[in-house]
C-alpha cells in the first residue's frame, strides 16, 4: 500500500468523491432555496384563473371548516 500510485488513486477518488457530494449538497440547497421563493411570494399563478374554480375552491374551504367546527364541538378541553 506504499505504492505512490495507489495514495495517488486514492486520493483521487476522494478528492473527486467529496466533489460530488458537495456539488449534490449544492444543488439541494439552492432547490430549497427555490421552494421558499416560491413559499413566501405566494405562489403567483401566471395564467387567469375563471370564476368556476374560484366558486369551487370557496365551496372546499367552507366544507373544510366545517369540518373543523364539528372536530372542535367534540372535544372538551
Amino acid at each position: 500500500m506504499s505504492d505512490p500510485m495507489t495514495t495517488m488513486t486514492m486520493a483521487s477518488f476522494g478528492l473527486a468523491s467529496i466533489s460530488i457530494v458537495t456539488f449534490a449538497g449544492y444543488r439541494g440547497w439552492q432547490g430549497w432555496l427555490d421552494v421558499r421563493k416560491l413559499e413566501l411570494t405566494g405562489n403567483v399563478r401566471k395564467e387567469p384563473r375563471s370564476q368556476a374554480g374560484d366558486l369551487i375552491e370557496m365551496a372546499d374551504l367552507r366544507e373544510r371548516v366545517r369540518k373543523l367546527e364539528n372536530i372542535a364541538a367534540c372535544i372538551d378541553l
